[in-house]
């Protein structure tokens, strides 16, 4: 089974205010403009009464689910090769609170270059997709969940 973990392209600014990551952020879901729909009604509650109609609460609330998200793959993978974050540390070449930190998914700071490490440790390789945004469309997350948390509909494969 691979562990994907998917990028979108970030958008250009519209020429009168400059392309920042924040910029970027607020423009990708100003593009989604759809409904967030979530199976508990408590979750789609708060989600609607504090998240929807603001564009910079949904970027921050989309960006923490990507967080989660890679703490998450990380984690996982580790688990599944048996390895504690001791052993997984030495792997990858650092220490146990490092790995202790990628995998909360409060940590920001993942990068590519850790990314990399630990995926060679684990003697995998990480693969970054740029996807058109279309509107109407469900962002998916790195283990191919939408936002919301639920598994999307399988794609089918062009032969």
């Amino acid at each position: 089974m691979e562990e994907v973990l998917s990028l979108t392209k970030p958008l250009q600014g519209d020429g009168r205010k400059p392309a920042t990551p924040e910029r970027q952020a607020v423009l990708f879901y100003q593009a989604m403009a759809t409904k967030k729909r979530f199976q508990s009604e408590a979750l789609q509650y708060t989600y609607d009464k504090y998240i929807t109609g603001d564009p910079e609460r949904a970027a921050s609330y989309e960006q923490e689910v990507i967080n989660v998200e890679v703490a998450k793959l990380i984690h996982d993978l580790r688990t599944k090769a048996g390895l504690s974050q001791r052993e997984f540390a030495k792997r990858v070449g650092t220490t146990a609170s490092v790995i202790c930190r990628l995998e909360d998914a409060d940590y920001e700071g993942h990068s590519l270059s850790m990314l990399k490490r630990i995926a060679a440790a684990l003697e995998r390789r990480v693969e970054i997709r740029f996807v058109p945004i279309t509107p109407g469309r469900v962002p998916r997350t790195a283990s191919g969940r939408t936002a919301a948390g639920a598994y999307p509909p399988p794609r089918h494969s062009r032969t």
